[in-house]
């Protein structure tokens, strides 16, 4: 089965924490990263936005994405939230084994 990568933005530590530890529980991401210290600037609604974010990034299998991604959507606070899927196109296929068998619940 194919990885992929999730790429998700949030409003707060706490958020992605809590987003990651749900998901990781629910085996539909094998493991998060949280990095703090994102700076995001963009358009919405008009205006022209600068914010501190906190990128999450989720392993998992590709076809868990749109589970994964349903599961971020609901549990996250904006009202449209970034979440991307990534494909892996290749890397340690030992790694890449240890996804499938944290997700293969």
């Amino acid at each position: 089965m194919d990885s992929c990568l999730c790429y998700v933005t949030c409003g707060s530590r706490a958020e992605a924490l809590a987003i990651a530890r749900a998901v990781v529980e629910r085996r539909l991401a094998a493991c998060a990263n949280i990095l703090d210290g994102v700076t995001s600037v963009y358009r919405w609604e008009g205006a022209l936005h600068e914010d501190p974010e906190v990128l999450l990034l989720l392993k998992t299998r590709r076809d868990l994405a749109e589970a994964l991604t349903e599961a971020v959507v609901s549990q996250h606070s904006y009202d449209c939230p970034c979440v991307t899927v990534l494909p892996i196109v290749g890397g340690n296929a030992d790694y890449l084994a240890w996804i499938t068998s944290e997700t293969d619940g």
